[in-house]
């Protein structure tokens, strides 16, 4: 225990300086939220929908965070630890792969958590936010999408041979979900031959379970995502452990 509060305690510096996540995992969901607010306002999303626009994109914002984090930042940072040989260095320590995976991951939960409360606050005190669900189920939800997506960085940054296939498949994961699965472009505003190719993203079942508990909406089908997203976890939870690479 006390190794793994001292490596996050030197991974969250690192990380801090880098200021990247700060960027896209905490100004970026904020600046999104404040340009939807003062574009639509308290809209209606569309006629006879009775929540706003900035109601109906608060689940996917809150994600942007988590995808930035889990399938952008956390390979990355594992890949790039391997090309310098320092995780061939932590191979003659106690340190296990599960540990260092585990410290890359509650930093990024940290930002994803501390993105999503920014979120709400700027929704709520300057553009009348409503909430309309059930807190409880959106952050067991919130949590379960988190863990799906870290899985992903998990593996990629795990079994990456280095840090260019690494970004490679990061960009290949991050981009499609960021722009398809509904955090950023609404999935409802999507033609429909596209929202059948988003479908696949485990981030767009996510995204709509979100949406569902944060406007008390009932959820269709809610067995297949929440399966979808399980088994993903344990799937690349799996394979990041058990085929890591240190060096």
């Amino acid at each position: 225990m006390k190794s793994f509060k001292a490596m996050l305690k030197t991974e969250m510096k690192l990380s801090l300086r880098g200021m990247d996540m700060l960027i896209f995992a905490i100004c970026m969901p904020v600046v999104l939220t404040i340009i939807l607010g003062i574009i639509y306002g308290n809209k209606e999303a569309f006629n006879g929908a009775g929540y706003s626009f900035l109601e109906q994109s608060f689940g996917g914002i809150a994600t942007i965070a988590i995808c930035a984090g889990g399938v952008m930042g956390l390979p990355l940072v594992v890949s790039d630890y391997r090309h310098k040989k320092i995780l061939k260095r932590f191979k003659v320590t106690p340190v296990s792969p599960a540990m260092i995976l585990m410290v890359q991951i509650v930093i990024y939960a940290l930002y994803s958590i501390v993105s999503l409360i920014l979120v709400y606050a700027i929704a709520k005190i300057f553009f009348d936010f409503s909430f309309r669900g059930s807190w409880f189920k959106f952050i067991c939800t919130y949590f379960l999408v988190m863990a799906s997506m870290f899985s992903i960085g998990m593996m990629v940054g795990g079994i990456a041979k280095n840090i260019k296939s690494a970004s490679v498949i990061a960009s290949v994961l991050y981009f499609p979900m960021l722009i398809f699965s509904g955090a950023t472009l609404p999935y409802e505003v999507m033609p429909t031959s596209l929202q059948k190719i988003a479908d696949i993203l485990p981030l767009t079942q996510g995204i709509k379970l979100l949406k569902s508990t944060s406007l008390g909406l009932e959820i269709d089908e809610v067995f297949m995502p929440i399966v979808m997203m399980i088994v993903i976890g344990i799937i690349c939870t799996g394979v990041a452990l058990r085929y890591f690479k240190w060096e």
